[in-house]
């Protein structure tokens, strides 16, 4: 797993590289995207982790060629993740200087475990509503799709078989939302 948040440099250096070897594995066999989860501060704060994710960002999306994109995926869990909430990614985007490669995938499992309800029509609308506002649906390249074992809000990362965990037919809002069509 990357971590290009890592305070540990040793960590941090394998995982630029481990990501910089991926786009260009991707480029050549002419990939849309590739999709990485930021990684985790492990308790230095999200600033000092931005400091390390914007230099390995940069690296990598050198590396991107004209139809292959650098997806960022919302992230769950605890111990200082990044990307866990819609202003994280923002924030991510935004010192990125909105490259025209970087994207993101939604990962509904990954929103749940944040509290974010995407069974609720509703709250759905709110989020692709502030997606949409801070860093652009356009920018939305994939979706990950999985239901959830552990709660709403609980900011685990326990993935289910869809239709098997707690979203259960309630993940068809995600699925059958007009915004995420296509």
């Amino acid at each position: 797993l990357l971590n290009l948040a890592s305070p540990k440099d040793d960590f941090y250096e394998k995982s630029v590289q481990t990501l910089c070897s991926t786009v260009d594995t991707a480029c050549a066999i002419g990939a849309e995207s590739v999709v990485f989860h930021v990684g985790s501060h492990l308790g230095s704060g999200f600033e000092a982790g931005l400091e390390r994710v914007v230099p390995a960002l940069s690296v990598a999306l050198d590396r991107c060629s004209d139809t292959t994109w650098l997806c960022m995926e919302n992230s769950a869990g605890t111990g200082g993740t990044i990307g866990r909430s819609l202003e994280e990614l923002s924030a991510l985007y935004d010192a990125m200087d909105n490259h025209e490669r970087l994207g993101f995938c939604l990962d509904s499992c990954h929103l749940y475990a944040s509290g974010y309800d995407v069974t609720d029509r509703a709250e759905l609308d709110r989020v692709l509503k502030q997606l949409d506002r801070d860093i652009g649906l356009d920018r939305l390249r994939c979706l990950h799709v999985n239901d959830s074992k552990t709660p709403l809000g609980s900011n685990r990362d326990r993935h289910d078989n869809i239709g098997e965990g707690l979203m259960g037919e309630g993940l068809g809002v995600f699925l059958a939302h007009p915004k995420l069509k296509g």
